[in-house]
């Protein structure tokens, strides 16, 4: 039989316990407020995410847009009207009256086109030209080298800093 442990080395080991419990329990709160903080962090990155697909719907809408408003103007784009749409023109009032040539149709097109793009993306800008390249160029400079048989519809805006573009490409 074992000898029974005396008071004092029993209470010594009791001593030596404690503050075990305070110190797992501050582990537990130092784990638990990182999984917090790793949850928050991914949030925050699918909000962003969430809006960068929302900025790049809205300029798939667009880009659509443009192209049936060339639909809807076969004589423009076979006279060349579209090839070349860079820089804003002014939109014409053209009315039953008054009608607008292919051209102007396509100046026009381009002129609102172009408006609704700036109100309706941060920094949005596009253009229609020809382009044997398509998917390249920036805001400053599309890149549209004027050959080719496609016609490329380029979007750009920016986005937390960063340009983005979105490109599709029409075959008359």
């Amino acid at each position: 039989m074992a000898a029974p442990i005396p008071s004092s080395l029993s209470s010594c080991r009791r001593q030596r316990q404690r503050g075990t419990t305070l110190l797992e329990a501050l582990v537990t709160v130092l784990v638990l407020g990182l999984a917090g903080l790793a949850y928050a962090a991914l949030q925050v990155r699918g909000v962003s995410s969430n809006a960068s697909a929302a900025w790049r719907t809205q300029a798939t809408v667009l880009a659509s847009t443009v192209t049936d408003r060339m639909r809807g103007n076969p004589a423009g784009v076979t006279a060349g009207a579209y090839n070349s749409l860079t820089s804003p023109g002014t939109a014409l009032a053209c009315s039953l009256s008054v009608p607008c040539t292919a051209a102007q149709m396509a100046t026009t097109d381009f002129a609102s086109w172009r408006s609704t793009l700036a109100r309706v993306l941060p920094g949005g800008s596009g253009v229609v030209c020809l382009d044997s390249s398509p998917n390249d160029g920036t805001i400053a400079a599309p890149a549209c080298d004027g050959s080719g048989t496609q016609l490329a519809v380029k979007v750009f805006w920016n986005e937390r800093g960063t340009e983005s573009r979105f490109v599709t490409v029409v075959r008359p």
